[in-house]
């Protein structure tokens, strides 16, 4: 199963569009990156960046932060799945 990133269209068309290009021109990532028109955070929304790493909530204070700890997140979770043991 792939990784999964999701943004808001609120938040992308305030903070995260330039993240979000990024995050689908990787070559190197291998993740689906979506965008919705709500995803109910609205308090965190028009206040900075943002996105559901696979579920988990992920903010930071600039779009740069922020797709820095999207891909810590992303190899984390990587990581976590390479150790389940089969």
């Amino acid at each position: 199963m792939k990784p999964l990133v999701e943004f808001c269209a609120s938040n992308v068309s305030s903070y995260t569009k330039t993240v979000m290009e990024a995050l689908e021109n990787d070559l190197d990532l291998d993740a689906d990156v979506l965008e919705y028109g709500c995803l109910g955070h609205c308090g965190e929304c028009y206040m900075q960046p943002f996105a559901l790493v696979n579920g988990d909530f992920v903010t930071a204070e600039t779009p740069e932060e922020l797709l820095g700890k999207i891909k810590e997140k992303l190899l984390k979770d990587e990581e976590a799945m390479n150790d389940f043991p089969y």
